[in-house]
């Protein structure tokens, strides 16, 4: 009968015990904050300068209730496209909102590498109207009631990252800016206008980024003591952030390629960036 009331005796603390722990568990798991699923929403809209229609693409977390960051992204010479839109929608998924912007006017795009060129060239050599039309788009993008109108970053692609590169070193409000296969040969140079963290993400074999324009881009930046990264990835060619690369560098003979690794890194480098640039 002793040893019986021990058993007893035993149960009751290892059940009152688990009871406890059962009870604890509940109230802890009732006072932790309740954390939203990320619904992306993207909303394409019309904006302009005094001389230009322009056609952009809003993505934002609508479950998110505080403000947060802003970010411009800049297309390819392609045009305002589905990529430039998909990395506007996977920055939202990290927390931004973020506006895909429209540089070329009416949200042209072009079907041609000749196009393209065109098109290109017309924005960096009128370098007022290409000011105005990345102001329209930050003025668009600042007024949203999710951003936080005081940390803004820009982001490009190719030409795109070029933009982004003139308007940080005309002296633009940003906190940050990054540029991928983009190059630096630009017609602003860095100065002491410069206020953003940059980071440059290129690929070793990209013929498009000639040696002396890294160089010389490298030696303005440390003339005026700039916060900057410049990543170069061995064995990697221009675009390698886009999976159309490999179709469009063989439909038109040109020496582009989508490169996983390297999208994969300097997409974590970008959110490095970002994180320390808006603490």
């Amino acid at each position: 009968m002793k040893q019986l009331a021990v058993y007893i005796l035993f149960f009751a603390i290892v059940f009152t015990t688990s009871c406890k722990q059962k009870t604890e568990s509940k109230t802890e798991t009732a006072n932790e904050p309740e954390v939203s699923a990320v619904k992306v929403k993207g909303t394409e809209i019309g904006y302009a300068t005094d001389s230009t229609q322009l056609k952009g693409y809003l993505a934002f977390d609508e479950n998110k209730k505080e403000k947060r960051p802003g970010i411009l992204v800049v297309h390819e010479w392609w045009g305002h496209n589905d990529y430039v839109r998909e990395r506007a929608d996977m920055l939202a998924g990290l927390g931004y909102t973020a506006i895909a912007v429209d540089m070329y006017g009416d949200g042209k795009q072009a079907n041609h590498p000749d196009d393209a060129g065109k098109f290109a060239m017309s924005v960096m050599t009128n370098l007022p109207e290409a000011t105005a039309r990345f102001n329209a788009a930050l003025e668009v993008l600042k007024l949203h009631e999710s951003v936080d109108s005081d940390k803004i970053a820009a982001i490009g692609y190719c030409f795109g990252g070029s933009v982004a590169l003139t308007m940080a070193n005309s002296g633009a409000d940003l906190d940050a800016v990054a540029a991928f296969h983009s190059g630096v040969q630009l017609p602003v140079m860095p100065t002491k206008d410069l206020k953003a963290q940059v980071l440059v993400c290129n690929g070793a074999d990209d013929p498009f980024i000639n040696p002396e324009s890294v160089a010389a881009f490298k030696a303005a930046m440390d003339s005026i003591g700039a916060n900057y990264e410049y990543i170069s990835y061995p064995g990697v060619k221009h675009s390698f952030t886009s999976k159309a690369a490999d179709a469009n560098g063989e439909k038109f003979e040109l020496p582009l390629a989508y490169d996983a690794e390297a999208d994969e890194k300097s997409w974590a480098s970008l959110q490095e960036l970002l994180n320390n640039a808006f603490k």
